[in-house]
């Protein structure tokens, strides 16, 4: 996979995440995928820039939108998601985290001329953003559970890191290395768990140490056993 195909498109967004979480990939092509997912000068990603509005060929039904909209050169906000947990997946936490505030909607909402630009609800995820004129930063089908429900799982299981697998908890954070600490409150059936992560080096990734109620786990994997006990927990997660 390129940067553009042959009708000169720029592959963003939307394939490359899946060829960043491809475990089989070599590392230089994987790395690769940083210089495909950057976005310089962008106030939001787009999908497939620019438009297909200038080619023969037909890609399908996304060349129905107008430029701009959608799939078609605008912010697709599902696979810009994607691409948060793509660099969370590459270990770098700027990145993700810069790109994850980008897809906040709040940030649309800043100045009145923000606001009279996106015309939607700003507190809520959108299906898409306009990016061609004369409708650039406009948003589109607001109150749009996918992109929510993606959004959230970008933020809590590939930058917080929290991870629930059945009975156990992973915990594998992808963070700004500026991040000194967070904390997060989880309650597993009956059982609480209060948990800290430590980020003393400030590193984006890479756990160095477990503690459950005070006792260090064996790393094997950063993950945590859970027990419906009805009890009060305490995890701690020391990166470095």
């Amino acid at each position: 996979m390129s940067r553009r195909n042959r009708s000169g498109k720029s592959v963003k967004i939307f394939p490359v995440p899946f060829v960043a979480g491809c475990p089989s990939l070599p590392v230089d092509r994987s790395r690769a995928v940083r210089g495909c997912l950057d976005l310089p000068g962008r106030s939001w990603p787009t999908r497939f820039t620019p438009p297909f509005d200038q080619t023969a060929h037909n890609p399908g039904y996304i060349k129905g939108y107008p430029p701009g909209v959608r799939e078609n050169g605008g912010q697709y906000t599902h696979g810009a998601i994607w691409s948060v947990i793509a660099f969370a997946m590459l270990g770098d936490g700027e990145k993700a985290s810069e790109l994850f505030s980008l897809l906040n909607p709040i940030h649309h909402a800043r100045t009145p001329a923000g606001v009279c630009r996106y015309t939607v609800e700003p507190y809520v995820m959108c299906a898409d953003v306009y990016s061609e004129p004369d409708h650039v930063g406009r948003g589109g089908w607001t109150w749009y559970t996918g992109s929510a429900g993606w959004m959230y799982r970008a933020g809590l299981e590939w930058i917080l890191g929290f991870r629930l697998r059945g009975k156990t908890l992973v915990i594998d954070p992808c963070v700004p290395k500026a991040w000194p600490s967070f904390e997060i409150a989880f309650r597993y059936h009956s059982a609480r768990y209060a948990i800290s992560v430590l980020n003393p080096n400030g590193v984006s990734r890479g756990v160095a140490r477990i503690l459950l109620d005070g006792k260090v786990m064996q790393l094997s994997d950063p993950s945590v056993p859970l027990s419906d006990d009805g009890a009060d927990h305490k995890v701690e997660v020391v990166l470095g």
